[in-house]
């Protein structure tokens, strides 16, 4: 059958405008975080103190995007804590002492564990990561660093390859790169989103092709591209209302692997050169399996599934991109517009 037999009606809501206006967002958040002053405020922070640890906290979205931040720190000598705020707040709070940074990300700064967590913080020095200047979070918190993806409908898109953008920036400093070199590597970043998301009707015809039937999605990855696997899952869950997993591409292999089946799609991320070479043998190996099987990465051998090769750090940012064509083409299939809550709300306010 041939994409354009199949191609799904895309309703051109307000999640599908989010979806187009990332490039513009994501420029506007390295315009903010160019500024020289913002740099040396952040460092001053960074500097004052040996830190004992580090504690890496959000929720959804918010959450997964510290994953490449969390490897960072790791290969910069610091002792990293990632913990949902959900688990902090009742089981984790003897880690923030005044010796814990603590790296908050959340959206809009007010969903009801962020608020807990504000509530019970006392001690610790807190470095927030947010898309809402007038939330509480960036309130309380010793410095803010603020994404300029301005407001979302629902899904998480814009706001999160800004707040990945400021993490990388976050993740360079603490490392001690330098603002110049950062930003000469993020700075293609939005043109190239821009240029994959123009050809997104051409994306979500040979996506529903791929996808027409499937019932059950697993996105795969190892180190930043964890970060896609995690956010990519979950907007396919709340934008589509179709089951998907996100989850390590060693960790499929401890037992959801006896899950193959007809109706099930599998998309891995091809990820840095580090672990490349063990992705694709798995993608080759489910594929073997009579499992329909691709990669996203620079080799895809669908043009939808295929974004240029970037540093592994900004790999992320790119890679979710893809994903987002396949929740159009997903919601598309079933007749339904995508990104539209019924259940949900962009904000949860109950714990």
């Amino acid at each position: 059958m041939s994409a354009d037999a199949i191609e799904p009606q895309v309703i051109e809501g307000e999640y599908h405008r989010d979806l187009m206006s990332q490039p513009a967002a994501m420029q506007r958040t390295l315009d903010w975080l160019a500024s020289p002053a913002r740099w040396s405020e952040v460092r001053r922070l960074i500097d004052s103190k040996p830190w004992k640890r580090v504690v890496l906290t959000g929720m959804g979205s918010s959450f997964h995007t510290l994953h490449p931040l969390s490897l960072a720190l790791i290969q910069a000598g610091l002792t990293p804590v990632m913990i949902e705020t959900s688990e902090l707040i009742h089981y984790g709070m003897p880690l923030c002492d005044a010796g814990t940074l603590i790296v908050v990300v959340s959206q809009s700064g007010g969903s009801a564990e962020i608020l807990r967590f504000l509530d019970l913080e006392k001690h610790s020095t807190v470095l927030a990561i947010t898309n809402t200047p007038s939330g509480r979070l960036a309130a309380r918190a010793d410095y803010t660093l603020l994404s300029q993806a301005g407001v979302e409908f629902t899904v998480s898109c814009k706001t999160y390859v800004c707040g990945l953008l400021a993490i990388e920036w976050l993740a360079a400093l603490i490392s001690g790169g330098e603002q110049a070199d950062l930003l000469r590597r993020l700075r293609p970043l939005p043109e190239l989103a821009e240029s994959y998301l123009a050809a997104w009707r051409t994306h979500v015809a040979a996506l529903s092709e791929r996808l027409l039937g499937v019932r059950h999605l697993f996105l795969l990855g190892r180190g930043p591209s964890l970060a896609a696997a995690g956010t990519g899952a979950l907007i396919i869950k709340e934008s589509v209302r179709l089951h998907a997993e996100g989850m390590s591409s060693p960790a499929f292999r401890h037992g959801p692997m006896e899950m193959l089946q007809k109706q099930m799609y599998i998309a891995v991320f091809s990820g840095p050169p580090l672990t490349r070479a063990l992705n694709h043998r798995l993608a080759d190996e489910l594929n073997q399996r009579g499992c329909p099987c691709d990669l996203i990465g620079p080799t895809a051998t669908i043009s939808a599934l295929r974004i240029p090769e970037i540093d592994s750090m900004s790999s992320p940012v790119l890679e979710i991109l893809p994903v987002e064509m396949m929740t159009l083409a997903l919601a598309g299939l079933a007749g339904r517009e995508a990104g539209r809550f019924e259940l949900a709300t962009k904000v949860t306010v109950t714990e």
